[in-house]
């Protein structure tokens, strides 16, 4: 039956956000909505048509499909719909039908983009995009480039002593940077070589080669200010040049960080690297849920924040490795300890386990294996254990035979899997192409990454099977309450933000970077050179980077709540925590990833 004015008005003031109108406001707005009646089965709009307006449910059930005619939700009385497709471009990224005599109103294109300039309100509640970074002159999330001094003062390996500090006296200067044609850095020459070479007793007329520091330490212009100071806390230098293309481009100096706010997540690595047990280093790693609750609360960006909490996973295994070779001696061949799983992608948070292996030379004998490199295992995890990393379920650890050994074998592994990818081998891959090098020697990876990437990429039947599992994480939509829960246990009625959550997005990003060969660990990097590659459209690029960011901010944001309020972490939010508000904005962002699934499972890997 249509609705009255009256009826319509004591409506609208019950649902979000028209309930914060004011009552004029309500009586001017409520006449220029349309009222359409739908019997069970009409179309309320397809993919690809061009939206007229904000649609809200008064009474009846819309469902909701992505471009296969998967469900993705079941709205009920009082949800909007189609904004996503009004702010974008105007178009429907889903199709909508009612399945029972349903009745909608529709606030039509021109009032909505009104509501939109002239309520703050109203937008803020239907603009599911990312705003903008806030400016600021934050060391955690400031990049190198935007605060490095460029052009430093270079010299040659040839010049002599004399002619070097001649130069660094007259530009007040520090360094000096040693280049060779091209500008490939080959060395760094710093007022501590001069001191040393006074020590010594050499002469002015010494060549720079012979007191540089040959292969500095360097980052490159994409790393964030907190790279560089860990770098310098834990290496215990003043310096770091940057590098670009295999050219020096700048360099960083403690003089340069005075200029940006200092992170306590800085003083953490300094305390960790010169940690001389792994008790010292567990009092240090006590402190990281606090540091986690002021990032969140600061609003650092959640790839920073657990870029930073990951940078002290890092240093704690580098710390521990160093401690281990005091221990049982210099290494009996090269080796290499890599992370994988969250600390890989440098994605960790308040709750997180180990997992990691180890590469070793092709030189190395079965007594060193089972011997030398077996005990290192266990000092380190038994070290990251007590640091709060506690022992992978799954021994998904180097401490396991399996993940401590040679070359060669680890070749195999990945031609095995690549050629046969059962159950077993999809999980391992899965875990296995978040590899990333830790401490060690690097050599050991880098022709192993490349030649693994091509192998899996050109092996479709390998590719469909890595889809297929990644498929197995899906959002948490649920089709009559909008988020599905949890139903029984310990996590009644919570939603899973780990599994649920930013694993359907990791997995995503996992299998771009597959399809793609592309080369970055972290899940945001993969999303972004995904659509850089031509993988993802850039509209569902866009989509599934705001999608992620909410999921993800929404997860820390829980956990900080829970260091606040005196507990654990945990990955377990309940939906009655979250405001209407949250709860449409989360809903949204598992709809997007829903889709992105659905299209990457029919082979198409991009939404329009």
């Amino acid at each position: 039956m249509p609705l009255s004015h009256t009826d319509l008005i004591r409506f609208l003031a019950s649902v979000h956000p028209y309930d914060s109108f004011g009552a004029e406001r309500l009586e001017e707005l409520a006449p220029r909505f349309r009222l359409i009646e739908l019997a069970p089965g009409a179309s309320v709009y397809r993919i690809g048509d061009r939206l007229e307006g904000l649609y809200v449910l008064h009474h009846g059930e819309v469902e909701v499909c992505d471009d296969n005619g998967i469900p993705l939700s079941l709205l009920g009385p009082r949800n909007s719909f189609g904004e996503r497709g009004l702010i974008r471009d105007g178009l429907a990224a889903t199709s909508a039908h009612a399945t029972a005599p349903t009745l909608l109103l529709l606030l039509p294109r021109a009032e909505f983009d009104r509501l939109m300039r002239e309520e703050p309100r109203f937008a803020r509640f239907f603009d599911r995009r990312r705003p903008a970074p806030r400016p600021g002159t934050d060391l955690a999330s400031a990049r190198i480039d935007s605060f490095m001094a460029p052009s430093p003062r270079t010299c040659r390996a040839e010049a002599s002593v004399a002619e070097a500090a001649r130069l660094m006296r007259e530009a007040h200067i520090s360094c000096l940077c040693v280049t060779e044609d091209g500008g490939r850095l080959t060395g760094i020459l710093t007022l501590r070589d001069l001191a040393r070479l006074l020590a010594e007793g050499r002469t002015p007329d010494t060549p720079v080669a012979e007191i540089m520091t040959a292969d500095p330490l360097s980052l490159p212009p994409t790393a964030i200010g907190a790279d560089v100071l860990h770098l310098m806390m834990e290496h215990r230098i003043g310096h770091v040049p940057i590098i670009e293309a295999g050219r020096l481009i700048g360099i960083v100096t403690q003089t340069d960080l005075t200029r940006v706010q200092a992170l306590s997540s800085a003083e953490l690595v300094a305390t960790l690297a010169r940690a001389e047990s792994g008790a010292e280093m567990a009092r240090t790693t006590a402190r990281i849920p606090r540091l986690l609750g002021q990032l969140v609360a600061g609003g650092t960006r959640h790839e920073v924040t657990t870029r930073l909490i990951t940078d002290l996973a890092d240093t704690a295994t580098r710390r521990l490795l160093a401690l281990a070779e005091v221990t049982f001696g210099p290494p009996p061949v090269p080796y290499l300890w890599l992370a994988c799983g969250s600390q890989g992608r440098q994605e960790q948070t308040g709750v997180s386990d180990q997992d990691n292996c180890l590469i070793l030379s092709d030189e190395v004998s079965e007594e060193q294996k089972t011997g030398y490199f077996a005990d290192l295992a266990a000092f380190v995890s038994d070290g990251l254990d007590a640091c709060g990393y506690f022992y992978c379920p799954g021994e998904m650890m180097a401490t396991n035979p399996r993940w401590c050994q040679p070359l060669r074998t680890w070749r195999q592994y990945f031609a095995g899997w690549i050629a046969r990818p059962d159950p077993e081998a999809q999980m391992l891959a899965s875990v296995m192409f978040d590899l990333r090098p830790i401490g060690g020697d690097q050599r050991l990876f880098d022709g192993l990454q490349a030649e693994t990437l091509r192998a899996a990429a050109t092996n479709s039947i390998f590719v469909a099977h890595m889809i297929a599992n990644s498929l197995k994480h899906t959002p948490p939509l649920g089709l009559l309450r909008g988020l599905a829960t949890i139903r029984s246990g310990e996590h009644r009625n919570t939603i899973d933000m780990k599994h649920a959550g930013v694993v359907p997005v990791v997995d995503l990003g996992r299998i771009y970077a597959l399809q793609g060969q592309l080369t970055p660990v972290g899940t945001r990097a993969r999303l972004e050179a995904a659509t850089a590659a031509g993988l993802l459209s850039g509209s569902g690029g866009r989509d599934l980077l705001d999608a992620y960011d909410l999921i993800a901010e929404t997860r820390l944001a829980h956990q900080a709540a829970q260091i606040r309020a005196g507990g654990r972490p945990d990955n377990y939010l309940s939906p009655a925590d979250l405001s209407d508000f949250e709860r449409s904005h989360l809903r949204d962002a598992f709809v997007v990833v829903k889709t992105l699934q659905s299209a990457l499972g029919q082979g198409k890997g991009m939404l329009s």
